[in-house]
Formats: structure tokens, sequence, C-alpha cells
């Protein structure tokens, strides 16, 4: 504020001052009283003229006021005039306004003004903008009746691993419904922003270089906040002002006159006043002799007497459902899935992975085991007749107590560097691979053999990812049907099976006197003379068999079979 101040009045005090004293302007103090009909109002304002030369001043204008309902305000302003050769002179200023309400409020605000005046017309405009909170809150009364309807518990549980067990935690909710018929009355003080502006003019009954002046003023104000409607209306005013008191000291002013507005919330206010101006001129300095239009230098900004609160009160009348809560925990252990199949986990921080596929026997048929970590192995990991071996999913766990909930694994890897003809994993009837990583290596020239459905009937090897790697020759192989297996479902899988540039294979899934659906999976062979996405030999595709995408390789028909094809996204399909 003060520097757009600064800035305005720059170019003018940039002249050349004059070169004799005493200066035109003085600093002064302007004592005020107000009587009022429904408040009366005392003020002290401190004029200081801090830079001038014959035409133009920057000044200082300081403010306290208090009335008798215990509302108080202080304004501190910068403002710049410019007389013209005109005849008019041309003021702007801003101010910085906080004001403690009868209520118990600190409102703040910024005071933006403009004014023109001359020996006959005086025009003003100010804008008046909130800073900082413009709300307070002074009351609430609230009354309620109610009464209590209904009392439910709810249940819900997770499921989380915990080392080598599956913790169930069932939380109970139980919740007191109750209906509430409330009226609740808020009373609030708003600060509101809006605008003022008037118009005077000279009434001619003294001369217009007369110290004695009478001027009549008619304006209006709008102020509007949110909340509350809007203050607003006319105002008028009616000033004597006597320049040059008769037996007071050089300078002194006295200002008589009167005030009338009205608006809706305030209604009609009328205000008697008198003003008495203090020169504060260095002792037994002569004032400057000034003509009407250089007194007209010193006129007091005239705004509104202080930042525009208003308080209002809202009745608000509802009926709702209120609820008291309390909750507790249960945690159990959950030892079988929802179906009823036992559950295992081997964890790789407390399982080998030497001892990996004598724990899968130890869990027995028909159960799920859940592996975490990471595993590697040298001995086959067989699955037994109905059991899964699961990583990274979900299933619905259960407890003793018959409560269930979903889990959600983590991948686990299992990796497996076994030779010439053993396979990583081998799966048993109606078994289950589902969400590992099975990796399986050789550097020593003989085979990398991933998986294997060998004679079995009914299992699901799906959402894997199989890795089979040699790297001294030999084949790799990631997924192997063979010898007589059916109704093997090999789904959204990625295998990759990678040679190491000799007369061998690499083949991604291969199905061998068995019967397969082989469906949704990324399949890849490739480093060696025969890479081969699917192999199949005298083989029985299932339907359904669709949506394979092929990585590397190529189909490889060894032997017709039966069937429908397997068939890829990206490729030829294959078979029978």
């Amino acid at each position: 504020m003060a520097a757009l101040v600064l800035l305005i009045a720059a170019p003018a005090l940039a002249q050349t001052p004059p070169a004799s004293p005493p200066l035109k302007w003085a600093p002064f103090i302007d004592l005020d009283g107000k009587a009022g009909t429904q408040r009366n109002i005392g003020e002290g304002d401190l004029f200081i003229p801090l830079l001038q030369n014959s035409d133009s001043m920057l000044f200082a204008d300081l403010r306290g006021r208090f009335d008798d309902r215990s509302d108080d305000e202080g304004n501190f302003g910068l403002g710049f005039r410019h007389m013209l050769g005109i005849g008019w002179n041309l003021g702007a200023y801003g101010y910085y306004d906080r004001r403690s309400t009868a209520l118990g409020s600190i409102f703040e605000q910024a005071t933006f003004g403009a004014e023109a005046l001359s020996l006959d017309w005086d025009v003003r405009a100010n804008l008046y903008q909130p800073v900082g909170p413009s709300v307070r809150n002074i009351s609430t009364t609230t009354t309620a009746s109610s009464t209590a309807t209904a009392t439910s518990t709810t249940t819900s549980s997770t499921a989380a691993l915990a080392g080598t067990a599956v913790d169930v935690t069932t939380s109970f909710l139980t919740t007191s419904s109750t209906t509430t018929a409330t009226t609740a009355q808020t009373t609030q003080e708003r600060a509101q922003g809006g605008f003022d502006g008037e118009i005077g003019w000279r009434v001619p009954v003294f001369a217009p270089e007369a110290l004695t002046q009478l001027r009549v003023y008619a304006g209006g104000y709008r102020f509007t906040g949110n909340g509350v409607g809007p203050t607003e209306g006319p105002r008028g005013r009616l000033d004597l002002t006597i320049d040059q008191v008769p037996y007071l000291w050089n300078g002194a002013r006295l200002d008589i006159g009167g005030e009338l507005q009205h608006d809706t919330p305030r209604g009609t206010q009328a205000f008697a006043e008198i003003a008495l101006r203090i020169p504060l001129q260095v002792f037994g300095e002569k004032p400057a002799e000034l003509t009407a239009i250089e007194r007209r230098m010193e006129d007091p900004t005239v705004r509104d007497v202080d930042v525009v609160a208003q308080s209002h009160s809202t009745t608000a009348s509802s009926t709702t459902s209120s609820t008291s809560t309390a909750s507790s925990s249960l945690v159990e252990i959950a030892t079988a899935t929802s179906g009823g199949s036992p559950i295992t986990v081997l964890s790789s921080a407390s399982t080998t992975g030497a001892a990996l596929p004598g724990a899968v026997v130890a869990a027995g048929a028909n159960s799920t085991v859940l592996l975490t970590g990471t595993f590697s192995t040298t001995a086959t990991t067989t699955l037994q007749s109905g059991q899964a071996l699961i990583g990274a999913g979900t299933l619905t766990v259960e407890t003793p107590s018959g409560r269930t909930a979903t889990l959600t694994t983590p991948m686990a890897t299992v990796t497996g560097n076994l030779g010439f003809s053993n396979h990583t994993v081998t799966m048993a009837n109606n078994s289950t691979l589902k969400g590992l990583i099975i990796n399986t290596t050789d550097n020593t020239g003989n085979n990398a053999l991933a998986v294997q459905a060998n004679g079995v009937t009914g299992a699901t090897i799906a959402n894997n990812t199989i890795n089979a790697t040699v790297t001294a020759g030999g084949t790799a192989h990631g997924v192997d049907v063979l010898a007589g297996a059916s109704n093997i479902t090999v789904s959204g899988n990625t295998i990759t099976a990678t040679g190491a540039g000799g007369a061998d294979l690499a083949i991604g899934v291969q199905v061998n006197n068995a019967s397969a659906t082989v469906t949704g999976n990324s399949l890849g062979g490739s480093g060696a003379t025969t890479n081969a996405t699917v192999l199949l030999s005298t083989a029985n595709i299932l339907t359904g068999s669709t949506g394979n995408v092929a990585v590397a390789g190529s189909c490889d028909l060894a032997a017709a079979g039966t069937g429908t094809t397997v068939t890829f996204t990206n490729a030829a399909a294959c078979g029978p």
C-alpha cells in the first residue's frame, strides 16, 4: 500500500522544492467528537507532511478511534496530494485498518481512496477490502432431543502372512444409531468489503477565499459479505469549517457538522460533530500564509469511520441419525482354504532349498502350499495329488471358527539345477502350480528342464514365469506334458527356453503323446538349432488353446496328432 502511494508521488516530488521557509504545510492533530443517536465516537488524527514542494505533498495519516460501546479502531495511511493549475487538488491514499469490535472480534482491512477538491466541489471515492480472517463465531446454542433406535455389530476379516502362518484379523464394529432432532442457532460477526463515495458543494454564503466555508455532501455506500445481507444506503452531511479560529493559536481550525445515514442492518444514524485542529509547527515559527486552494491540501481524508462488520444469527433444524461405535478385534490362524484344503506356509527364511521337496511332500495330498522367498534346489519338487503350490495370487482362507478372509500372497522363486533328465517341478494328478518364478539352469552340458506333467491328469500350470536356460549345450524345456498326461492346462504363463547355440532344442511348451489346453501364454524358444514356441508330437490339443503370443521361435510339429490347434495372436497356428 505504502509502495503504491510512493510510486504515485515520486514524479511530482522530484521537482525542486521552494527555496525559502517556512514550508507551506505543517503537521497537526485533529481532535474529533461525534454525538450520535446510536453511539458516541471520539477520534484523534495525526497528519504529518513527509515530503512537499510548492504544489505537491506526500503525507502520513495516523488515526485512533473509540466509542462508548467498547469498539475501537486504528487507521495507518499514506497519501499524496497535488495541486493542478486549473484549480483542482487531486489526491490518492491507502490505509491499513484494524478494528476491535464490541463483540470481541478483530478485523483488518485495506482502504484505497481517491479525491478531487476544488474551491466549490468535492468528489471522493473509497474501496474497502478485508484482509485476513473475516468471520468470527460469537456463539452457538443447540437444543436437541434424542431417541436410541438400534444397535448392530458388523465384522470384517483380513488375512496376511506372518512368517509361516496366515493370520486372520477380524474387526468387530458395534454401532448404536440414534435419531436426533436438533435446532442450532449460530451467531457470527463478519467483516464486509465494499465502497463509498460522495459529492460535495460549497454553499455560497461566504466568499470563495474566506476562512469560513459551508459545504454540503451527498453520497452513498455499499458493503457486502458472505452469509449476510448488504449494508447499503445513502449518506449526507453538512460541514462548517473555520480556519484561523479567533483567540486560538496560529493554524487552529474548527469543524462543526452533522451527518445522517440509513441502511437496513443499522437503521437510521445521525451524528453531530465538532473537530478542533491543533497545529504542530515548530514553536515560535509563523505558519505559511495559505490561499484557499492551498488550505484544501490539509483537509482530512474522508472515509468510512470504521471497518464495517455485521453480526447475524442462523437457525437450522434437522433430524439426523448419529452413531456411536465400539470396536474390537480378534486374531486367529487360518488353517485351510475356504474349500477345505489344509494350508502350509514355507518361507525361505526357515526352509532351505534343499529341504523344499521334502516339505512339500510332508504337506500332503489335497493341501495348499504357500511359498514366500527364494529357494535354490538340486532336487525335484514333486507335487502330491490334488496339491496346490502357490506364490503370487489371492485365495480365500478360513479359520477353525469359520471366519473367512481373502489373502494376497507375494511372488516366490524356485531355482533348480538338476542335470540330465530331472525337472525342477513335477506335477501330480489334479495339482496346481501358480504364481511362481521357476528358474532352471544348467551350465554343465546337460539339460535344463523346468516343469513337467508326466502321465498325470487334470493338472494346472498357470500365471507363472518359467525360464529354462542352458549355457554349455543340452536341451532347454519350459513345460513338458508327456507320456499319456491328460487334460493338462497351461495358461497365462511367460515361458522362455534358451539354448547354448548347439544342435539341441529350446522348447517353450512340449505336448508329447498327451492332451492339453495351451492358452494365453507368452512363449519363446531361442539359442538352439531347433527353437520352438510349441513342440507337438502325437498331441491332442484341447478346445480353448487360443490367445498365445510367440516371442521367439516357431511351431514344431514332430508327429501329427488330434484335436484343435494352438493359436497365436502374432504367428501361425500350430498342429495337430
